[in-house]
């Protein structure tokens, strides 16, 4: 039997994905990483992106996930992934988060102070990583 790694996903609500798994990688906020069962510790960043967790079930399937950033800390054995939300990627419907993407160009056009402009601009962001995963 292949050796695993103890993987956790948490919102801020409640645990979202709880498993062994063989790899996972990381969208890290300084480019994409690999963690495997013997990974050396580290806690970083995590930029919006495409989780890919490795080996969930017994099909040896990649799940994958689409998280709005967030924080990862790898220890001996383990990973967890703090974060806002995450969707499953087979959920994602590309002319939805389009939509969402020119909505949020007319909200930054009509932006009257600085607070609106960053809002707008950051949903613009994190929309344009979600048409990526979507593609």
């Amino acid at each position: 039997m292949a050796k695993t790694l103890h993987f956790e996903l948490v919102s801020p609500e409640r645990l979202l994905m709880e498993c062994e798994v063989t790899a996972v990688v990381v969208p890290g906020s300084e480019g994409d990483f690999m963690v495997y069962p013997d990974h050396a510790p580290v806690i970083t960043t995590i930029r919006p992106g495409v989780v890919e967790v490795m080996g969930a079930s017994d099909k040896d399937e990649i799940v994958r996930l689409f998280i709005h950033g967030g924080f990862a800390e790898v220890g001996t054995g383990h990973l967890v992934i703090l974060t806002e939300e995450a969707i499953p990627v087979s959920e994602l419907r590309k002319a939805d988060i389009e939509q969402k993407i020119i909505d949020a160009r007319e909200d930054l056009e009509d932006a009257k102070t600085d607070e609106q402009t960053r809002t707008a601009q950051e949903a613009i962001s994190k929309l344009t990583e979600l048409l990526k995963a979507a593609a």
